[in-house]
């Protein structure tokens, strides 16, 4: 059982979350939260709820990216286990949510990305996994724990602690089961194909490729509920236990009592010792650091106008630019992340991933 393997691993439990200032509780886009969501009955859940449920999911799959890029450009070797474990996960999450923006296009739908994009710290939209803070940060073994092994736990309660807050598992269960009791018409018109990471998006024309969508993205995030085993067909683990590796310094093994952190070291690697951003953001930076942080900004706007374009046209070239742009944001990351905050203060500077409402 996945729960086995969690004997070995302290329980995912963080700070209560800090609510940003002046954002709904819910997805940031208008749309109801998960357990509102799953409290409507099965037969009033139509086209119209799997498109507000799919809205959501494009906003838990973007919340993901920026605390994984910081926790990755902190990284000072990126050849190490640990880089690249991050690297491939990065890649998953902008698969997840290509496959969301595809689904949600499919049924008549339209991402809105840009409403989307979270502040950070603070929870995870659409009230799933409630007591999780998520912040940004550097690399650090309480980063991993309290924010990655903790957005990825799967549902062994060992794994998630005492909550009454819905997973995100079990929200990617509902949707696929409204999929079906539904039987909507899938129209590939506007949705993508693109390469992303290792993963090759292509548009879902029928509930086959529903079912084995979101399958995909269970299984590449939290794992299955069976066993950790069942996540590696393509030779890495699930997220949670990937993280869980880099955590607990040991690579996953199974044992004869279950699955344990006891393989091969996975030694913790030299990382840029960017602090936690603030809420509200870093207060009176220097000019040079406002000005860093403002080319971050505006070029993070853009990949998220960007990518909702490439969506409501239907087309791949804009999607490309929206992806080398945001490759265009690591420069000004590392050079925030390599600045001192002056004051006494420990640590540097980093991205804040600021929302282009706020």
């Amino acid at each position: 059982m996945a729960s086995a393997v969690l004997t070995a691993a302290a329980p995912v439990a963080a700070a209560a979350p800090a609510r940003a200032a002046g954002r709904p509780e819910g997805t940031g886009s208008g749309c109801r939260s998960v357990a509102q969501l799953l409290a409507v009955p099965e037969e009033g859940r139509g086209v119209d709820w799997l498109r507000e449920a799919l809205q959501v999911a494009v906003a838990l799959e973007l919340a993901t990216i920026p605390p994984y890029l910081c926790g990755w450009w902190s990284v000072g070797d990126r050849t190490s286990h640990v880089a690249r474990l991050i690297r491939r996960i990065i890649g998953d999450e902008m698969y997840h949510m290509g496959v969301v923006c595809n689904l949600l296009v499919a049924v008549g739908g339209r991402p809105r990305i840009t409403d989307a994009a979270p502040a950070y710290p603070g929870p995870l939209p659409g009230g799933v996994r409630e007591e999780v803070n998520v912040y940004l940060s550097g690399l650090t073994r309480p980063f991993v724990h309290d924010v990655m092994m903790a957005i990825e736990a799967p549902e062994a309660p060992l794994a998630r602690g005492a909550t009454t807050s819905p997973s995100i598992g079990h929200f990617y269960d509902d949707l696929l089961r409204a999929f079906r009791s539904t039987a909507p018409a899938l129209s590939a018109r506007g949705q993508l194909s693109q390469r992303i990471g290792s993963d090759v998006l292509e548009p879902v024309t029928d509930l086959d490729g529903v079912e084995r969508a979101i399958g995909i993205i269970k299984e590449q995030g939290e794992g299955t509920s069976s066993s950790p085993a069942d996540a590696f067909g393509d030779d890495y683990p699930a997220h949670y236990y990937a993280f869980g590796e880099i955590y607990h310094g040991r690579q996953l093994r199974q044992e004869e009592d279950g699955w344990r952190f006891t393989g091969a070291p996975v030694p913790f690697p030299d990382a840029r010792p960017m602090a936690r951003v603030p809420a509200g953001g870093w207060p009176d930076p220097p000019r040079r650091v406002k000005d860093l942080l403002d080319r971050f900004d505006t070029a993070y706007a853009k990949v998220l106008s960007t990518l909702e374009e490439a969506w409501a046209d239907g087309d791949a070239r804009i999607l490309g630019s929206a992806v080398r742009t945001m490759r265009g944001l690591e420069g000004p990351a590392l050079e925030l992340m390599e600045t001192g905050i002056p004051g006494g203060a420990r640590g540097t500077y980093g991205p804040q991933f600021r929302p282009p409402r706020a």
